[in-house]
């Protein structure tokens, strides 16, 4: 892998994001990268929790809009949908899931922390959703994501606005579960994983699958289309 590392100890793997020259933005091989990795430890029997960090200052500035797009039709870009794959596969899982933040975590990057199980971060963390500056509706399942966790009010005033917010405000509104200091951050999110991987397999991950269905058993009914609006709402920005 070129823009993700793994490495495995004490049935935990953990996956870090090393673009770090870019913030770890999500380009197109990151996103394959991650949706592949995914695939491989969903049947890796021997982990039980998997933490998605990243190496450098922040966890990511999300899809990597700089990045050079090839020349492609609309229906080639409404069937390349990486990024709702990429959270597809870590809703998929049956290990526990584990976001580690720090620094920024913004957009696409939100959504994949709200997609795992928990998220622990550090003080300095940040999120936002910058879509709607860009013109842009958020996607790649993003909204019902956010919801679950901070109820309506607080996604309306973090998808509408855009406004970037920090860690306190996020560990009071329950986005965040566990908020430590930047330099304790490793070691609370290794012994918060440990935690999680001394539990039973098979009831974990029953309960798991148990909860997930029942809380999102609507989400890809309303959501189907969210990419199509994403789309759209880029084509006519403007105008």
């Amino acid at each position: 892998m070129k823009f993700l590392k793994l490495e495995k100890r004490n049935k935990i793997s953990y996956v870090s994001f090393t673009r770090t020259k870019s913030l770890n933005a999500l380009n197109s091989q990151t996103l394959r990268e991650l949706i592949n990795l995914n695939k491989e430890l969903d049947n890796d029997a021997n982990t039980k929790v998997i933490v998605y960090r990243s190496e450098g200052k922040n966890f990511s500035a999300g899809a990597d809009i700089k990045e050079q797009q090839k020349k492609l039709s609309k229906l080639q870009i409404w069937k390349s949908n990486l990024g709702k794959e990429a959270i597809e596969s870590i809703l998929k899982l049956n290990q526990i899931t584990i976001a580690s933040l720090r620094g920024y975590c913004l957009g696409g990057a939100a959504c994949i922390a709200t997609a795992c199980d928990f998220r622990v971060a550090s003080e300095t963390s940040l999120v936002a959703y910058p879509e709607i500056d860009l013109g842009m509706n958020l996607n790649w399942f993003g909204l019902p994501l956010l919801l679950r966790l901070i109820g309506p009010s607080k996604t309306k005033k973090m998808v509408i606005s855009g406004e970037t917010e920090n860690a306190n405000d996020l560990f009071r509104w329950g986005f965040i579960d566990e908020l430590y200091k930047d330099e304790d951050l490793d070691n609370r999110t290794a012994s918060f994983a440990k935690k999680y991987a001394s539990k039973p397999t098979l009831p974990a991950q029953m309960i798991k699958r148990s909860v997930n269905a029942l809380t999102y058993q609507s989400d890809q009914a309303i959501m189907h289309m969210d990419y199509d609006q994403f789309l759209l709402s880029r084509e006519f920005h403007g105008k």
